[in-house]
């Protein structure tokens, strides 16, 4: 318990603590902030020493009701779910924050300021259990990736700043509304709560399957749109390759680390959970959504001339498989999105931590600057191939791992009945293949033509310590995923259960018969049930 809340508070300490430090102590202020950040991935460590994975229930659970008239409160836990993405966040971030030492050279105190309380927004969502509470980081990260990148990104960077938040924010007000009337209508008409409403997340997943499907379906889209749009899938994506290109290095890392993966989360959290209904009709269409965004983001990435730009609509293509596996709704597809949100932070992270390198040195990121740099920076054109390999999908490599279940969740799926979700999925494997290697070609081998790439020199110690973590995990989840995998399997057949018992009348799975979680003698839940 104690170590959930420090994981969530410390980088928030971190982000006050930055204020009260002089702004010309800027060697301070970038090791503090990393200092803050390393802390808090120690510190969520531990949580794995606390977490049962038998245990398919949410767990570490804590409630203080905030306004006991509306039922509203701070309300945490975690599964093993949200246990994998608060690892994934605690990691990116100080490696995030340890790359820019050297980029960033303008508002440094700020800058790293933000960057903490962007780390505790990300926290805060992975572990909300109170709708409200939820809704309050989803829109506090608005806030430090604004000005992260309206601040530090390019040249278009006012454009792409004012358009992700229009997005966001055009996403989040019909959840909000969702959230409200959600609230009124289990609090008043199920769990019958004596003011009338509730923000309780495990109140609104117990009565949620006996709202009445017209209601569900509009609800299902609220709360869908806004995690679709952060996902992002087509055809709500072209805010991402904008913010992408202008983001400073950092700022991409993070949001293809962590950020995209909070509209994922959503849809299995929220959208599966509480209008399981409303997801068996839709499953199909944002499975096709999802497909096509597969192919959609793959052919337009084999036509960009900026690595950057390239990388950022690879991101729309593999986080169509995510959004497949989710709504295939079966073990082996949930499964797959999960360990691919992990996935794709890391590898596509590091993708963009390597297009960080070329820039800090040459400050372009067209791809026909560059050409023969494999023979002057040959340590980091291994490790620019390894994130391009795992990113492709190559088997040992993390990347295969998560596709492939992903593909086989939605070939089995009695929710999609169709195995041309899995086939015209399975060309966007291909097409990475053709768009990341062609890329790969072009900026390493060949001929140094552009006399201003003789100069450049390989990775410093700095580049190797943000690298080689990364390459540590890309390699340990390619060879043996069951590490990760075992955390949420439990958790995730207890879903899968859910739903077939309401679609089917009948559970698939045998779990291990554990307490459910243990409510703190404040809750109002046992009194209401």
């Amino acid at each position: 318990m104690t170590e959930l809340f420090l994981t969530l508070l410390i980088p928030l300490i971190g982000t006050i603590a930055l204020l009260f430090i002089n702004k010309e102590q800027v060697k301070l202020i970038k090791y503090a902030a990393f200092g803050f950040s390393i802390i808090a991935f120690i510190v969520s460590l531990t949580l794995l020493l606390q977490y049962t994975p038998n245990n398919p229930n949410l767990q570490l659970t804590y409630e203080k009701v905030w306004i006991p008239s509306l039922d509203i409160g701070f309300r945490v836990g975690i599964d093993g779910m949200s246990l994998l993405l608060v690892l994934l966040t605690t990691f990116i971030s100080p490696i995030a924050i340890y790359s820019s030492f050297d980029a960033i050279k303008k508002r440094e105190k700020s800058y790293y300021s933000l960057l903490l309380l962007l780390q505790f927004g990300m926290t805060g969502v992975f572990i909300s259990l109170d709708l409200f509470l939820f809704y309050i980081f989803w829109e506090l990260i608005l806030i430090p990736m604004y000005f992260i990148i309206g601040i530090w990104g390019g040249k278009d960077r006012i454009y792409a700043t004012v358009k992700f938040f229009l997005f966001t924010m055009f996403g989040s007000l019909p959840m909000l509304v969702g959230i409200i009337w959600l609230g009124q209508f289990v609090g008043t008409h199920l769990a019958h709560i004596p003011n009338g409403f509730t923000t309780n997340y495990e109140i609104i997943r117990q009565y949620s399957h006996f709202i009445p499907l017209e209601f569900q379906k509009w609800l299902f889209w609220a709360f869908a749109l806004s995690f679709l749009i952060k996902v992002p899938v087509f055809p709500l994506h072209t805010w991402l390759p904008d913010a992408h290109t202008e983001a400073p290095t950092a700022g991409s890392v993070i949001l293809a680390g962590v950020l995209l993966k909070m509209g994922t989360y959503g849809l299995i959290r929220f959208n599966l959970e509480l209008f399981p209904q409303a997801s068996f009709m839709y499953a199909s269409i944002i499975s096709w959504l999802a497909v096509f965004g597969i192919v959609y983001g793959a052919l337009v990435a084999m036509v960009q001339s900026d690595v950057k730009r390239l990388v950022a609509y690879s991101s729309v293509s593999h986080l169509g498989f995510v959004v497949l596996g989710i709504f295939s709704i079966t073990v082996e597809g949930i499964q797959g999105a999960i360990i691919q949100m992990v996935n794709h932070g890391l590898s596509t992270g590091m993708l963009f931590l390597c297009v960080g390198v070329l820039y800090e040195r040459r400050h372009t990121r067209e791809i026909e600057e560059f050409g023969g740099i494999a023979r002057i920076m040959p340590a980091f054109t291994v490790f620019f191939a390894i994130a391009m390999l795992a990113s492709v999908g190559l088997p040992g490599l993390n990347g295969f791992v998560g596709e492939f279940l992903t593909l086989l969740g939605a070939f089995k799926s009695p929710f999609l009945g169709s195995i041309w979700f899995s086939v015209i999925s399975a060309t966007g494997v291909i097409f990475a293949a053709v768009y990341l290697l062609w890329m790969f070609r072009r900026v390493m081998f060949g001929t140094i033509t552009n006399p201003s790439n003789h100069g450049l020199k390989d990775i410093n110690k700095r580049e190797w310590a943000t690298f080689l973590p990364i390459v540590l995990f890309i390699v340990w989840i390619g060879i043996y995923p069951s590490t990760f995998l075992q955390l949420s399997e439990n958790s995730t057949k207890k879903l899968v259960n859910r739903l077939e018992k309401i679609k089917f009348g009948k559970e698939r799975y045998e779990l291990p018969v554990v307490p459910e979680i243990t409510k703190p003698n404040n809750s109002n839940i046992e009194n209401n049930q």
